[in-house]
């Protein structure tokens, strides 16, 4: 009887183990399943460069503990839209453009002392190279977002980006201790840009959202952070003097590298010569309902 228990037991403890097993086997790979279908799709252009699909979906912009003119914070809701996954690059420019205006040169460095008329002509010249409808008048300057060409974000555009599904101060947390692994930034960037995608991405696969080089956005600057626009996709102000720029630069300080933090300057600031080689960009385009089905 006692060895028929013995038996007994151990066949137990065998079948409690393979199923112990079984759980393990099972769940690994819906958890990989799970990380897979999260990370975010990327495509590669006509004229090479890489873009992010950032997802359709809402966020809460701005913040009530920063600047005045980061307040009110209020719900956005955005529709989805590719953005490029880095800064546009010196050697990206002068492919397109034909000349290279940036300080510090290097091709896998962005591009710098750009102002907010050349990014989008940059926008207008790789539309066409594309064989896509350019989104910027060249009279008015005004942007059709209908077309289905390259532009600059809007500024809740690029802050939905940058922030990535987060609400603490920057991407990655709230520490600022932590930002020299993220960004190129008045502490450790040593006066001067640095090639691209050095730093980690945020949690969407973009890199260089804070620091590096000040990213110019398509709306006009408003004090009231946009606290009286729609809630879906605003657009900014009708007209302005200044036209907004987001991320923080390498002569930033970790508190103006926010995701919520704010600047502006006049359009053609760039053809003066005073601080603008801390001035960049990167472009997004609408997604084609047949891309987002591929």
């Amino acid at each position: 009887m006692l060895s028929q228990a013995k038996r007994a037991a151990a066949v137990v403890i065998a079948l409690l183990a393979l199923m112990t097993v079984g759980c393990t086997r099972n769940d690994t790979p819906q958890g990989a399943a799970a990380a897979s279908s999260a990370a975010p799709k990327t495509i590669v252009t006509k004229t090479n460069a890489e873009m992010v699909l950032i997802p359709a979906g809402e966020f809460l912009m701005g913040d009530d503990r920063g600047e005045d003119d980061e307040k009110p914070a209020h719900r956005v809701h955005l529709g989805d839209f590719y953005m490029d996954i880095c800064e546009v690059t010196q050697q990206s420019y002068q492919g397109l453009m034909g000349k290279n205006p940036a300080k510090f040169q290097a091709p896998d460095r962005p591009v710098e002392r750009v102002s907010w008329l050349s990014a989008i002509q940059y926008c207008n010249m790789c539309s066409m190279r594309e064989g896509l409808k350019p989104c910027y008048n060249t009279e008015t300057f005004q942007c059709d977002f209908d077309a289905d060409g390259y532009r600059l974000p809007t500024e809740a555009e690029w802050e939905y980006a940058c922030r990535a599904g987060t609400a603490t101060r920057w991407s990655f947390g709230d520490d600022p201790a932590q930002l020299g692994k993220h960004a190129w930034l008045k502490d450790n960037a040593q006066k001067t840009t640095h090639p691209v995608k050095q730093k980690s991405p945020n949690p969407w696969g973009l890199y260089d959202m804070h620091g590096n080089v000040a990213e110019w956005c398509n709306d006009f600057s408003s004090d009231t952070y946009l606290g009286d626009a729609p809630s879906k996709d605003p657009r900014g102000p009708q007209q302005g003097e200044e036209r907004v720029l987001r991320g923080g630069s390498w002569s930033s300080t970790d508190d103006a590298c926010r995701s919520a933090a704010r600047a502006a300057q006049p359009p053609g600031f760039a053809d003066v010569c005073f601080g603008y080689e801390a001035y960049g960009f990167r472009c997004v385009r609408r997604v084609n309902r047949d891309e987002s089905e591929k």
